[in-house]
């Protein structure tokens, strides 16, 4: 939803019902996550995507009837059959979507959530997706406070605390408890979608190169800082579309700064005195991508002077070094695009090779931060 926020916002202010479809499960090889978005307004006016394509259509034929009706949905689509006009998922995996009605009598907290994903506050929406009489009911999760209601306390407290352990692994997903929010039953599905703040990006060098990865990251959805220890290259004209520009030392400012498991480091200076200090901080995070430019020679170099310095090999082996993908790339847009390549990689257990000459599914992998299920929800164990 994060991605369509404002322009629901703008809606509800408005006062402009409309209805929001969610994809709350996956199977296989799906090609959008649980948590993705689609919204149709009373007007016919449609935002957002959850299958890149496949069955938006048949959704917004739903969504104008759930408008109609005041009444949400549930809706699952896989391989569409021998009608060439069915819906259904061209890649072969399978969704479910809820449709739901928004507006001032349905979901009040909704400006609330709105506002607080526009601010890039952390907090989670728990929405009744299924047995249950509250289907479409919502309680709304921050770190210090819940809103709304789920229909009973037992429910509310329950999911509650799954929430925020949810929120705080920024994930997203469903669960399954008893109607009083009993932990070993399955009566009722709830689904969990946590909004966090957008992650971290570190670009250390302001050079040229620099310049396109930090575009590249902005367009990836991260949070941008440049830092380099030269104020009159590190400037917001040379970098307009930084978050942040800092003028300091990198592994001084490393050492004070927020490095979580979503972080990535891009270290572009090549050069021994920033470097070496630098990856020497960086490898001792838990940052989930650290890559290091340089040619092969100044790579070898490079790991040389961080034995000297006494990183251990278990750490070495997490450095991206020369950064990015063979991707034959020349010009500073097109590294950008190569370092790009490589976290994403990363992220989602990418092996790299062309989808041309592999047979694995295209969208079946599970990133780092989701468990790996064939059934992307989530169930407590308990």
């Amino acid at each position: 939803m994060r991605d369509i926020v404002g322009q629901l916002q703008s809606w509800f202010e408005d006062g402009t019902a409309f209805a929001l479809a969610t994809v709350t499960r996956t199977w296989e090889s799906s090609p959008r996550p649980p948590g993705a978005a689609m919204a149709v307004s009373t007007s016919g006016e449609a935002v957002g995507s959850i299958s890149g394509g496949c069955v938006e259509g048949a959704v917004y034929e739903l969504g104008k009837q759930v408008l109609a009706t005041g009444e949400p949905v549930s809706v699952v689509y896989g391989v569409a059959d021998g009608d060439a006009f069915a819906a259904g998922l061209t890649c072969g995996g399978t969704i479910e979507v809820f449709i739901e009605p928004v507006t001032r009598e349905t979901f009040p907290e909704f400006l609330r959530v709105a506002q607080a994903v526009e601010d890039c506050q952390a907090l989670s929406v728990a929405t009744v997706t299924g047995g249950s009489s509250n289907v479409g009911r919502h309680l709304v999760i921050g770190s210090d406070f819940v809103s709304g209601s789920l229909g009973s306390t037992g429910l509310d407290l329950g999911v509650s605390i799954q929430a925020r352990g949810f929120l705080e692994a920024g994930r997203t997903g469903t669960l399954h408890l008893g109607q009083d929010g009993e932990q070993r039953v399955d009566d009722v599905a709830v689904f969990v979608a946590s909004f966090t703040p957008p992650p971290r990006m570190f670009v250390f060098g302001a050079i040229d190169f620099a310049a396109a990865v930090v575009r590249m990251g902005k367009f990836l959805g991260y949070r941008v800082t440049l830092c380099d220890a030269r104020p009159v290259f590190a400037t917001p004209r040379r970098f307009p579309e930084a978050d942040e520009i800092v003028v300091q030392w990198p592994h001084k400012f490393l050492a004070d700064a927020v490095v979580d498991a979503r972080t990535v480091i891009c270290v572009l200076t090549h050069d021994p005195k920033f470097d070496v200090p630098l990856l020497e901080a960086a490898l001792q995070t838990d940052a989930a991508y650290i890559g290091a430019m340089g040619s092969r020679r100044t790579h070898e170099d490079r790991m040389v002077r961080l034995r000297d310095a006494g990183v251990e090999e278990h750490a070495l082996a997490r450095l991206s070094s020369p950064i990015g993908l063979d991707l034959g790339a020349r010009t500073p847009e097109e590294t950008a695009v190569s370092i790009a390549a490589e976290i994403v990689a990363s992220a989602w257990g990418g092996s790299g090779r062309r989808l041309t000459s592999m047979s694995t599914p295209i969208h079946g992998r599970q990133s780092r931060y989701q468990p790996n299920a064939k059934e992307h929800s989530e169930k407590v164990p308990f």
